[in-house]
Parts: structure tokens; C-alpha cells; sequence
């Protein structure tokens, strides 16, 4: 005679009664986590992607009781490399030890760093009019040189070490410096492209030549390329999966306690409103946004 589990013995409403991984779910459980934003350093006014604030929503959302699946929400345009690959080695960490299926969805975008994030789900969908890709390296800045020269300012620069103000966007650019920035990029780039063929092997479209130039695509084109494994939304692909009574649980992330926000409160200084720094990092972050003409 077949035997019954205690856990399936105790009436629904009595479930809670025992340890969270010894009670029975009557409907499939799916922890959705949200990525949005640009990857790099976080400040009020770009509340981006980056490892102190992802990684406590994976490892919620990985120990979600009961959970079949993890569930990733991606609308990224990239940004640090490092901090992209982190965040992908964390995810990847958290599935293989917790023998859980990712299943990555793109919104708007999945683009440079946010598709590395991507690549660490076992399969990817994307909305037909997303924007997918932007398998490469880039570094941008500006040169002032000649501007302070007009306003009759002196550049005072000391280093010790021939290469610490490499890049210096007050002196005029240097051809040793650039020769070493692309020696850099280079070697970023073939991470990325061993990442992208480790994770998506013989689904990629080797025969397209620009699949790693950093060039993008939309959805329905980055799933001739296999850089998508289909079309289609979180909810629809996860009830085609789990069935109709799949139950999302979205990973908030935390909220300080209330004093904490009050007292975290900046005070005006010198009566400005915002920090210069904070707006230069929102126009870097819409300047990443751009680039994919979004």
C-alpha cells in the first residue's frame, strides 16, 4: 500500500504549522526578480544594478520555498563589465546550488552587460520589439585640453608611475595610452564572447559575422541568431509551463526602517538641490540608453 506524506496528511489551512520546506503547495511558485536600471554604481538619482543590491534579492528569491523556478525580469542597456559578470556568476551560483531553473524575460532591453545577465538564465524570451546584443566593449569620454587653455587655466598633474593619469581628459590624448585601453577592451570582450558561447553553445547562429561586434537586434531577429531562446512574456511563458495557477511571488527589495529614511535625508548645502555627481550619473545612464536609440 502506497504511503502518505505528512505534508499532503494536513489540511491546507493547518500547513503553516509545519517548517516552511515541509509543506505542500497546492500551485507552482515562481520568484520573479526585477534588473532594471543601468550596471555600476548606485546613487540616488541611478538607482541602477550592482552587486550590493542584487545579490540579497537572488538569495530571497532562491530560497523561496516551494519555488520551481526563478524568474528574471531584465530592461538593461549595460554598463560595468565587472559588475555584470558578478552579478551573472552570483545567479549562476545561486541555480546550481539550489537546483533551480532561470528563465530570463527582456523588456525594453538586454544589451551589453544586461544580456552577460541574461546568459546566465537557462533559457531567454524577449518581446518581439526588444532590443538584443551588444556583445562588446566601449569606453567614452571627453577632452577639455584645449577648453582650459582658453579660460587660462594650468592642469598641475603628479603621479607616481608613468601610467596613473592615463587617459587624462584635461592633457591631450596620448597614442600609448589608447594602444593600452583597447589592449584592455580587447581582453574584456573575450570574456564576454566565451560567456555568450559557453551558455548559449550550439543554439548561437555562428554564420552571422557581426554576432559579436557589438552590434544589437530585436527580438524576433535575436532568435534566428540564438541569442533568444523564443518570443513571449513572463506570464504567458510561465503558464504555458507551470500552468494556469502559477503563482508569481515578485522579490521586492528591502525597505529601511522608516527612521533610517528620515535621518538618511541629506541636507541642503549651499542651497543646492542635487548633487552635481548624481546628474552626471543620470546622463550617463540616459547616454546608455541612447546608444540603442531607446
Amino acid at each position: 500500500m502506497a504511503s502518505t506524506s505528512a505534508p499532503s496528511m494536513l489540511p491546507a489551512r493547518l500547513q503553516f504549522l509545519l517548517p516552511a520546506k515541509y509543506r505542500a503547495y497546492p500551485h507552482p511558485i515562481v520568484p520573479v526578480v526585477r534588473l532594471s536600471g543601468a550596471i555600476g554604481a548606485v546613487v540616488p538619482l541611478r538607482q541602477g544594478l550592482a552587486m550590493q543590491n542584487v545579490a540579497p534579492l537572488l538569495e530571497r528569491a532562491f530560497s523561496v520555498p516551494g519555488a520551481k523556478a526563478v524568474a528574471l525580469v531584465i530592461n538593461s542597456p549595460g554598463g560595468s563589465a565587472a559588475q555584470s559578470h558578478l552579478i551573472y556568476k552570483r545567479i549562476r551560483a545561486f541555480a546550481e546550488e539550489k537546483k533551480l531553473p532561470v528563465i530570463a524575460f527582456v523588456e525594453d532591453a538586454a544589451a551589453s552587460g544586461g544580456y552577460m545577465i541574461a546568459c546566465a538564465a537557462d533559457e531567454i524570451y524577449a518581446d518581439p520589439a526588444s532590443i538584443v546584443g551588444s556583445i562588446g566593449v566601449v569606453s567614452a569620454s571627453f577632452g577639455f585640453h584645449e577648453l582650459i587653455e582658453r579660460l587660462g587655466i594650468e592642469r598641475r598633474v603628479h603621479t607616481a608611475g608613468k601610467s596613473k593619469a592615463m587617459l587624462d581628459p584635461f592633457r591631450p590624448e596620448n597614442p600609448d595610452d589608447v594602444v593600452r585601453l583597447k589592449g584592455l577592451q580587447v581582453k574584456i570582450h573575450d570574456i564576454f564572447v566565451d560567456l555568450v558561447r559557453t551558455r548559449r553553445g550550439e543554439k548561437l547562429n555562428d554564420s552571422y559575422d557581426d554576432l559579436f561586434s557589438g552590434a544589437f537586434w530585436v527580438g524576433a531577429e535575436a532568435v534566428d541568431l540564438g541569442l533568444v531562446d523564443g518570443l513571449g512574456d513572463i506570464r504567458t511563458v510561465m503558464r504555458q509551463r507551470f500552468g494556469e495557477k502559477v503563482q508569481f511571488r515578485m522579490i521586492e527589495p528591502a525597505r529601511p526602517p522608516l527612521l533610517g529614511r528620515l535621518l538618511g535625508r541629506r541636507p541642503l548645502v549651499e542651497g543646492r538641490l542635487i548633487d552635481p555627481q548624481e546628474v552626471l550619473g543620470a546622463l550617463e545612464e540616459r547616454s546608455a540608453w541612447a546608444r540603442l536609440g531607446l
